[in-house]
């Protein structure tokens, strides 16, 4: 596919995603939901998770790591939730704020969500983007697309290749 092929994308740059977050916590406050703890969904939510956390002054934070992308727009069958994850103890009782980059598919946002369930006193959602065909629709969300999305982490390739060994 050449450069005239390759379909728009939505590009967050860094000094957007600073108001993505200040947004999104906004509607945090204005809802009226005052979690305990930001539970970041790892890698992609971490940023926002933290920013979430200085905005609305929740020093509770922690991750879950769940793979599901493999490449642009190729993804394994399902989510899959990697060690180490908090205990149900951790959560017990909490209003917990889940955050994410993207709502895609929405099926790593619904495998947090049955990880909270029966744990938490209550589970809501904040994501950066939210895709239509998502199967979860996220409490606060900053904007709707159905572009695939450069996030300023991930536009550009890794300094160095894991599984080769090769720095770029």
């Amino acid at each position: 596919m050449t450069s005239e092929q390759t379909p728009p994308r939505e590009i967050l740059t860094y000094e957007l995603f600073g108001v993505a977050v200040r947004e999104l916590a906004q509607q945090v406050v204005d809802s009226g939901y005052e979690p305990d703890m930001v539970l970041s969904i790892a890698r992609g939510g971490l940023g926002l998770g933290m920013g979430l956390g200085y905005a609305l002054d929740v020093k509770n934070l922690s991750a879950v790591n769940v793979e599901f992308y493999t490449g642009v727009d190729q993804r394994l069958e399902v989510p899959i939730m990697l060690p180490p994850t908090p205990t149900a103890v951790d959560l017990t009782g909490l209003k917990v704020l889940i955050a994410d980059d993207v709502a895609d598919t929405g099926k790593t946002l619904e495998i947090v969500q049955e990880f909270c369930a029966g744990h938490v006193a209550e589970a809501r959602t904040a994501v950066i983007y939210e895709k239509p065909r998502t199967v979860i629709n996220a409490d606060f969300v900053w904007r709707r697309t159905e572009r695939w999305i450069d996030f300023p982490w991930s536009a550009e390739p890794p300094l160095v290749d894991r599984h080769g060994g090769m720095a770029h």
